[in-house]
């Protein structure tokens, strides 16, 4: 089944063109991959990127919308990626990078095609564990820099991921956010007191 891929904002967009098309923003990158890209680059598949703020005790979650993240391709692979933020003025280009990540994403977003049911896919960053998951959103007509994890949806968890957590397994929220929650502080709260 064919993710659900939503449409990012119009200006996070344009912002991300206009550094592609500006020889100052691709050599200031330190992207060696963009810079040695063969023909044409164009951004593709955006993702709105949730950061995971806290779960609660009884397992709600509080996620807020850090950007739009574009994957970057060249001919048949994704070389880098674009990230936007948003600024009192809008939606501004924030950087370019490589690494591990683009490459992952790549790879679960062709992994969740292969998902039987329709999903709309998300980032969902976790800060205090360094990890990043594609968040694969069961509800694909909502709004994509809204919302939380349910317990039905799945995450992907990117590799590099970390220890005893295996990259690219999908999990239900319901399973892996408790042991995401465990590991990120000693009484098993994220942003419960210390």
């Amino acid at each position: 089944m064919p993710l659900r891929v939503p449409p990012a904002p119009a200006p996070a967009l344009r912002s991300v063109l206009t550094a592609l098309s500006s020889p100052t923003a691709v050599r200031e990158a330190r992207t060696p991959a963009l810079l040695r890209a063969q023909g044409p680059v164009a951004p593709e598949l955006p993702l709105p990127v949730h950061v995971l703020d806290r779960v609660t005790a009884d397992g709600a979650t509080a996620t807020r919308l850090a950007g739009w993240r574009f994957l970057i391709r060249s001919g048949e692979r994704a070389v880098a990626a674009a990230d936007t933020m948003l600024t009192p003025d809008g939606w501004a280009f924030s950087h370019f990078f490589e690494g591990p990540y683009v490459t992952s994403t790549e790879r679960a977003l062709r992994q969740a095609e292969s998902v039987p049911q329709p999903y709309q896919p998300r980032l969902l960053s976790v800060p205090e564990l360094y990890m990043l998951t594609l968040w694969l959103h069961g509800d694909c007509a909502a709004d994509a820099a809204t919302g939380h994890p349910a317990a039905t949806d799945l995450l992907i968890p990117l590799a590099p991921a970390p220890p005893g957590i295996a990259a690219h397994r999908p999990h239900r929220v319901a399973e892996l956010l408790p042991v995401l929650t465990h590991r990120v502080t000693p009484s098993g709260l994220l942003g419960s007191p210390a």
